[in-house]
C-alpha cells in the first residue's frame, strides 16, 4: 500500500490550545486516515497526545504550564534556562500528565512519524523519528526556542533548537518524501504571511558569528512564505487541506490566559469536527 496521506501539525507556542482541540476531536471519533505525522515545535506535543490517543491531555499539560509560576520568568529571559523553563515539559510529561509512550509507538506503528528540529550547527531542519528512548527528548528539542527558552537541546551530542526556524510549513518535505495528500493543522489563518520577527532580527545579529545560525534567523521567514506559496501552488499530483483559525487566535506565542487558551481549544473542536465531517467516508 501506498503511505501517501499525511498530517502535518504547525507549532505556535500556546496557540498550541486550538490544535490540541482539533487533534482531540479526531480521537473521540477515532479518526485516523493518515499514513504519516509531521509536528513541528508545539505541533509536537499535541501530535504526541494525539498518537497515544489520551483525550484533553494535552490540553491539561498547557494549562499546568500556563498556571505554574516557575515556568514563565522574565528575569530569567536572557539567562541559561529562558524566560519559559522548556525542561519543565518533561515532568509534565512523565509525572504530571504522563504521557503513555508505549501506546504512541504502538499506534503510529509502520506508519511515517517525523518532529522537526534545527541543527544548530548546520541551521538545518532535520526530520527527527522518535523512539521510545528519546521520545520526549526530541519533542522538547523540537520546541526549545531561542531566546524564549533555553535556545538548545542536545540528543546524541548534536544540538538543536526549534523546528519552525529550520522549515516551519515541512509541506515541501512531505512531498519529496511521498505525501500526495496532505491534511495541515495551521495556527494562523491561511491568507497570512509573515514578516521577520524581533527574534528573527535579534537573532540574526546575536549569531553573527555564525554564519549557518545567522542565515536560519534571516531567512526563516522567507522560507515560510514559500511554503505558503507551495501550499497555494501545489504540484498537480498532490492534495493540500488545512484546517485553520479563520482569524487570529485569543492566545499567542507566548501570551495567555487559561479563558484564551480554553477559547482557542472550544475553536479546535468545532473545526475538527467539521473537517471530519466534511471527509468521511
Amino acid at each position: 500500500m501506498v503511505k501517501n496521506k499525511f498530517l502535518i501539525v504547525e507549532g505556535g507556542g500556546f496557540k498550541t490550545g486550538f490544535v490540541s482541540g482539533v487533534l482531540d476531536s479526531f480521537i473521540i471519533n477515532q479518526f485516523n486516515p493518515f499514513d504519516g505525522y509531521i509536528g513541528v515545535s508545539g505541533g509536537s506535543v499535541a501530535l504526541s497526545y494525539y498518537l497515544s490517543q489520551q483525550y484533553r491531555f494535552c490540553l491539561k499539560a498547557m494549562l499546568i504550564l500556563a498556571k505554574d509560576k516557575n515556568f514563565t520568568k522574565y528575569k530569567r529571559t536572557l539567562g541559561e534556562e529562558g524566560y519559559m523553563d522548556i525542561d519543565f515539559l518533561a515532568q509534565v510529561a512523565n509525572k504530571k500528565v504522563k504521557f503513555d509512550i508505549p501506546k504512541a509507538i504502538k499506534f503510529a506503528q509502520s506508519k511515517s512519524l517525523h518532529f522537526v528540529a534545527t541543527n544548530r550547527e548546520s541551521g538545518k531542519a532535520e526530520y527527527l523519528d522518535p523512539c521510545i528512548l528519546d521520545w520526549i527528548d526530541v519533542v522538547i528539542a523540537s520546541c526549545t526556542l531561542p531566546f524564549v527558552t533555553k535556545g538548545k537541546h542536545k540528543i546524541n551530542n548534536a544540538s538543536y533548537l526549534d523546528g519552525g526556524w529550520g522549515d516551519g510549513l515541512p509541506v515541501r518535505w512531505a512531498y519529496e518524501n511521498g505525501a500526495r495528500d496532505i491534511v495541515i493543522i495551521r495556527t494562523k489563518p491561511i491568507d497570512i504571511s509573515i514578516k521577520q520577527s524581533w527574534s528573527d532580527y535579534f537573532g540574526s545579529i546575536y549569531f553573527s558569528s555564525n554564519p549557518s545560525l545567522k542565515s536560519v534567523f534571516e531567512s526563516a521567514y522567507v522560507q515560510y512564505n514559500e511554503s505558503i506559496k507551495f501550499i497555494n501552488n501545489p504540484p498537480s499530483d498532490l492534495k493540500i487541506k488545512q484546517i485553520s483559525p479563520r482569524k487570529h487566535l485569543k492566545s499567542g506565542t507566548y501570551t495567555y490566559s487559561k479563558k484564551t487558551i480554553m477559547n482557542d481549544y472550544r475553536y479546535g473542536i468545532d473545526l475538527g469536527l467539521q473537517h471530519i465531517d466534511e471527509n468521511s467516508a
